[in-house]
């Protein structure tokens, strides 16, 4: 899912129902595109990442993953 240029609420929500449907369709791991920016927006997400029962783990992107810009989640 891309968050980029969203605020942090739309954000929060738009990676909400895309963790649900991808947990729902069976999915192991999924990305979601925040943009490098100032961090502020990857560091919410991770902290709402951190909380959800349905993520195993989660890390940056790696090189050809979208680097800095993405977090690549591991869901149950």
């Amino acid at each position: 899912v891309d968050v980029r240029g969203q605020t942090l609420e739309e954000a929060l929500g738009a990676v909400d129902i895309y963790l649900a449907d991808a947990t729902l369709a069976g999915l192991n791991e999924v990305s979601i595109i925040h943009g490098k920016g100032t961090g502020a927006l990857k560091k919410s997400l991770w902290e709402s990442l951190r909380k959800d029962k349905r993520v195993v783990t989660y890390r940056i992107g790696q090189f050809g993953e979208g680097d800095g810009g993405v977090t690549v989640v591991e869901l149950k």
